[in-house]
């Protein structure tokens, strides 16, 4: 192992997220490239916010696309008092200071600045009171640099340059005695030994923050590589509207693990005009500078895309223990008596070629494992009329009379029909592909009869030849 050491610290304040994803994939494909350790941390912080469900949320979705962690997860939560122990450390050295000011006082100065056209920055009344009791609630405020600069040599933005002087000194503990982000961030970064703190550009501001608590708490600072932001068609910042749902949705609408990480991955980094990557190639060919400084715009018409080619590409049997519960869901019963020939597996080669989902493919899939189906009103009326009638009859009858049913024979029977009353093609096809899944559209007629095999084949053709016979049209 290098001693590259990454991490990624989502806050269990809701569901884990397409930008969450990306950013865990990032360091993830780092720190396997360098054969470092990606290590996972709650910052479980916020009391009123962070929850056990969107903790399990947050693993659940991490492990179905494949981003395993080395260590972890750690809790912000189980460090509490090693946050409040350093905070004192650095008031017992004089860089921290008690601050009284009431949030109705700070917000009566906030305002004030923005009308005098000011920075909005706490003015620092309480630097120098060195408060060394406080007998009110009071929150603990780290000195920050007040002349000079931070200096940041991002990875991927390159050189970025912040003026002190519009820093502010961050309260490190609030009055209720709870670690703020920027300080417990540090702490954990500095004694998990992160060597590169990968994350999205809305934290770039922040970073200024927490160069100067690294260096008067004597650490050392790691690397910092900012993402490009994710934006919507419309070019605003991705939200539910533009399809930033939570990745398990992802999953519940069908889409292939494989394929979200292979898009994920592409949403600001390339590597060529190369789409498809294997996990195996994104770690080999993965690097900061293939990584983009501009926004990466989110695109579900192609993510679809990409899904139905992994769909392509799937291990067939895998597919079909994928497909069992989207089946389920319609209805399904794995163990009843009503079973594709072959079983779910020989669903797949058929089916898969247009499919884009997983719930797709098992919308197509009903005929095969329901019955009785339902029949398209529109599609009987057009293509189940009295006129086929004959024709349907002879087909049944010869397929009756078939000792091997393969293929070959269905192809000899449909074609004997069809030189015998001469009709073309589909002029058959259509009412017979109606006749047995109910739709206008299937796989190959003669792979619609293997799945549903002979028995089920002449059921469902004696159903649809009763109804004309006794009615003239199907009920």
């Amino acid at each position: 192992m290098s001693e590259i050491r990454v991490r990624f610290a989502p806050s269990p304040t809701g569901y884990l997220h397409i930008g969450g994803v990306r950013t865990a994939l990032f360091n993830w494909l780092y720190a396997r490239h360098e054969g470092g350790t990606f290590i996972l941390r709650i910052e479980d912080t916020d009391r009123d916010r962070s929850t056990e469900e969107a903790i399990a949320a947050i693993l659940e979705g991490l492990r179905w696309v494949g981003l395993t962690w080395d260590e972890g997860p750690y809790r912000q939560t189980d460090r509490l008092e090693l946050y409040r122990q350093k905070a004192m450390e650095l008031f017992d050295r004089g860089l921290a200071y008690w601050c009284v000011c009431t949030p109705e006082e700070l917000e009566a100065r906030r305002k004030e600045a923005q009308e005098k056209g000011e920075p909005v920055k706490y003015d620092g009344r309480c630097r120098e009171k060195r408060i060394l009791t406080p007998t009110q609630p009071a929150a603990l405020r780290f000195k920050s640099p007040q002349e000079g600069v931070t200096v940041i040599n991002d990875l991927i933005k390159g050189h970025i340059q912040f003026d002190n002087t519009v820093l502010d000194d961050l309260i490190i503990l609030r009055s209720n005695g709870y670690p703020t982000y920027n300080f417990s961030v540090v702490i954990d970064d500095a004694l998990m030994g992160i060597t590169h703190v990968i994350r999205g550009d809305d934290h770039v501001n922040n970073t200024p923050r927490q160069i100067p608590l690294f260096d008067a708490l004597g650490y050392p600072v790691p690397k910092f590589a900012h993402l490009p932001m994710i934006l919507g068609a419309d070019k605003t910042r991705l939200s539910k509207r533009h399809g930033a749902t939570s990745i398990l949705a992802y999953r519940d609408m069908g889409y292939l693990p494989e394929a979200m990480v292979n898009y994920l991955v592409r949403l600001g980094w390339a590597y060529g005009d190369q789409e498809l990557f294997s996990i195996e190639e994104m770690i080999e060919k993965f690097s900061f500078d293939h990584v983009q400084k501009s926004p990466a715009v989110f695109n579900p018409d192609k993510l679809l895309w990409m899904n139905g080619e992994y769909i392509k590409q799937a291990d067939s049997k895998r597919l079909a223990e994928l497909l069992i519960p989207f089946l389920k869901a319609k209805g399904y019963d794995p163990h009843g008596p009503v079973q594709p020939v072959g079983g779910i597996e020989a669903l797949i080669p058929p089916l898969r070629e247009r499919a884009k989902t997983l719930v797709e493919m098992a919308e197509w899939a009903l005929p095969y494992v329901t019955d009785p189906i339902a029949i398209d009103e529109e599609a009987a009326k057009k293509f189940l009329t009295p006129d086929i009638l004959p024709s349907l009859r002879k087909f049944a009858e010869y397929v009756e009379g078939l000792e091997t049913f393969s293929k070959e024979t269905l192809e000899s029977v449909l074609h004997r029909v069809l030189d015998e009353d001469g009709l073309k093609m589909g002029k058959l096809a259509q009412p017979l592909r109606v006749a047995l899944t109910g739709r206008t559209f299937s796989p190959g007629i003669y792979d619609v009869m293997l799945l549903l095999g002979k028995e089920r084949t002449l059921q469902r053709l004696e159903r649809v030849l009763h109804s004309l016979d006794c009615k003239g049209h199907l009920d």
